[in-house]
């Protein structure tokens, strides 16, 4: 396990890295996006006569003067329709129109004069109100023999805890809001656009602007966070292509940070009732968890939140229900985590009350039901450590200290509380190709379409290749984000480095095997028609050896490269998912009801390690995204309106230095063979699942008041 710096470091802490909105090419214009101030009707007249003749106006469109866009032919978890096709309205803040004129300010501003009359609907915007109608999408039921139903093997366990769990809206808040930049040669267009795959936005326009996807190229080397709003291609990016082909000339479109909050999806509301049966050893005889999602009417996204129930632990007797609620609300779209983040609020929150009941410490309640098998399949774990995860967390923490009895120990006017739950989430391997490139000034280049959210994954890449080639992690330069390179894997579901760190080894073996071809066969080589070996950076024939720049340079030979591709996880007998214990102590103010988390440790089982700097970095931001879920973070939709309440970051509360202690995080480091050579799983979302309860686990220790609301504020607790 290595701890290298981030190579990105530099350029980020300089500024001289170059984010989708740094890019300002010759004659650029500006975009800004009109948005609708009802949540569902009809535009019924859009009045730009006032805006057309203001300064610097170059363009207004709108549905009655749009540009034209094809349907998309799949949903990415983002909008179902294309933007500005037709009047209906679907929610408060969709885009209606872009403005385009000579400075930002100018657009800006003439949007403004911009009014428009709709025939508007009361909105359907309450999710508790629509719980009754909620639609069912599926049940899944894993039934003993000779068990008739899940109620049935409820009732027969020795002891049962049933409690209704809910989880508000969130947003996901990057430090980059979203922006899109395109300009045309020609019938070929350059477009750099804050995205989690660059692939993504080719295959999205390519439908929507009917065109070869060989003619576009889109460029997004950096991205100031994602979470999965950055996954889809929002209305933005398909408006401003189309209006700098419109124009013939280049248009750059930034959202505001309200527009953020609306036009690119959050995460939905759930609420899951869970029902736990045990004997009285803690043996879970049955596990029910009846989930349901809000849905917008704009796409078809809605978390599962109780599929985690199916995954985790082992019951003869397993149920799961979901459903939605359609709301005239923004988009409903993936977030860090999408469903197990919610799901694992809800079942961790249910197995601390069971251990109440059954008298039983919490860690132990969680090792007796510990499966080595797929608890809904049956098959087993490819790798799992996760009783080594309860014990060495428990050690580390000093879980042996806390009391029994919630409410009984206090520190002058704080009541002291300790909280656990299990981390897990599902890990995969998908097909990616990378390109290597050995290059005449000693440097290697690994170059694919993979995209780096902060994740650290273009040190990832530098790593891995540094490591096949035998060089220091400086020699190697990584290119993420071109999609004119190799199809990388997209970032998204913990995947880009089970993925794309296998393709990354054996691109670098097949660049090394093309030296060696060049140094036996090229006829200046000093190696020419002899045995070639490559190790350490270097060609080596016998006892002589040639850094293999200084080969190329003397061969006239600016580079070799190789490109390789790593093929989909081919296991199918095996279950796969990473695995880790949260271990945390709140401090709840006994005379306010203020709640402060003030240590935490994580241990995590997920495979090789390859980079632990940057892996632990996204251990604590997944602790910190749950965090701000468990105590702060609560997307308030107006039930009349259907308006987002709080859409600023003056309102809308995210974790901040002072609410975040010091994190521990301990990797395990065993590497997963079955899932891939390299052994490694994913951490991106690892981090987020379990945190809310576990602090939510630990107020009830300090309290003796069990919140299964989220956020838990002070109101909560007074």
């Amino acid at each position: 396990m290595r701890s290298v710096d981030r190579e990105d470091g530099p350029v980020k802490v300089t500024g001289a890295a170059t984010y989708a909105a740094d890019h300002h090419p010759d004659g650029l214009a500006y975009g800004y996006l009109l948005t609708s101030t009802v949540a569902r009707g009809t535009i019924l007249a859009m009045d730009t006569a006032q805006a057309e003749k203001a300064p610097g106006v170059i363009a207004i469109y709108t549905p009655f003067h749009p540009l034209e866009l094809r349907p998309y032919a799949k949903e990415e978890n983002g909008e179902l329709t294309p933007p500005i096709q037709n009047t209906d309205v679907r929610y408060y803040g969709q885009a209606i129109g872009l403005v385009v004129a000579e400075t930002f300010e100018q657009a800006r501003d003439a949007a403004a004069l911009v009014s428009t009359r709709c025939d508007a609907e009361r909105p359907r915007a309450s999710f508790t109100d629509g719980l009754p109608s909620a639609v069912g999408t599926s049940v899944v039921d894993v039934l003993a023999d000779g068990v008739s139903s899940i109620d049935e093997a409820l009732d027969a366990g020795d002891v049962t805890v049933t409690a209704t769990y809910t989880t508000p809206a969130e947003t996901h808040v990057a430090m980059e809001p979203h922006a899109t930049v395109a300009f045309w040669t020609g019938d070929q267009v350059t477009v750099h656009t804050a995205t989690q795959g660059v692939r993504l936005v080719v295959d999205r326009l390519s439908e929507t602007l009917a065109m070869d996807p060989a003619r576009f190229r889109v460029i997004n080397p950096y991205v100031g966070g994602g979470f999965g709003n950055k996954w889809d291609m929002w209305p933005h990016t398909p408006l401003t292509v189309a209006a700098a082909r419109a124009l013939g000339r280049p248009v750059k479109t930034v959202l505001t940070r309200e527009q953020v909050f609306t036009v690119v999806g959050h995460r939905p509301l759930t609420a899951q009732t869970v029902s736990l049966s045990a004997a009285r050893d803690g043996t879970l005889v049955a596990v029910k968890n009846d989930g349901v999602s809000s849905k917008s009417a704009s796409n078809g996204f809605h978390e599962q939140p109780a599929n985690l129930s199916l995954a985790l632990y082992g019951s003869a007797n397993l149920h799961v229900s979901r459903k939605a609620v359609t709301l005239d609300v923004p988009a409903t779209t993936i977030m860090r985590a999408p469903g197990e983040s919610n799901g694992s609020f809800a079942l961790e929150s249910a197995l601390d009350e069971l251990a109440g009941e059954l008298g039983m410490d919490p860690v132990d309640l969680r090792r007796k039901n510990d499966t080595p098998v797929h608890p809904a399949t049956g098959l087993p774990w490819s790798s799992k450590h996760l009783a080594e995860c309860y014990t060495v967390g428990a050690e580390r923490f000093g879980w042996s200290r806390r009391s029994p009895r919630p409410g009984t120990v206090t520190d002058g006017d704080w009541l002291v509380g300790l909280g656990m739950a299990t981390a897990t989430y599902g890990a995969g391997r998908g097909q990616a190709s990378i390109n290597v490139r050995l290059r005449d000034d000693g440097r290697a280049v690994v170059s694919g379409t993979a995209a780096d959210l902060g994740t650290g994954q273009s040190t990832v890449f530098a790593v891995l290749a540094a490591d096949r080639l035998g060089i220091p992690v400086g020699r190697v330069v990584p290119e993420l984000g071109d999609s004119a390179t190799p199809p990388a894997a997209n970032a998204g579901g913990s995947g880009s480095t089970s993925t794309n760190g296998p393709a990354v080894q054996l691109a670098a073996d097949a660049a090394k095997e093309a030296l060696v071809k060049l140094a036996t066969e090229h006829e200046k080589s000093p190696f020419h028609g002899q045995e070639v070996t490559f190790s350490a950076g270097e060609v080596r024939s016998g006892g002589d050896g040639m850094p293999f720049g200084e080969l190329l340079t003397s061969l006239g030979v600016a580079a070799v490269e190789a490109t390789a591709t790593s093929p989909r996880n081919p296991v199918r007998d095996h279950a796969f998912r990473s695995f880790g214990a949260h271990f945390c102590e709140v401090r709840v103010n006994r005379w306010t009801g203020e709640p402060r988390v003030t240590r935490w440790s994580c241990v995590v089982d997920a495979g090789t390690i390859v980079n632990a700097t940057t892996a632990r970095s996204q251990i604590v931001g997944g602790v910190v995204m749950g965090i701000g879920q468990a105590l702060l973070e609560d997307l308030r939709i107006e039930p009349e309106t259907g308006r987002f309440g709080n859409a600023t970051m003056a309102d809308y509360l995210v974790p901040i230095n002072a609410d975040i202690p010091p994190i521990d995080v301990e990797f395990l480091n065993y590497p997963d063979t079955l899932l891939s050579d390299l052994g490694a799983r994913g951490i991106g979302e690892l981090g987020n699942v379990g945190a809310a309860a576990a602090v939510a686990n630990a107020v009830h220790n300090a309290t003796g008041k069990r919140i299964r609301d989220l956020p838990i504020t002070l109101d909560k607790l007074l």
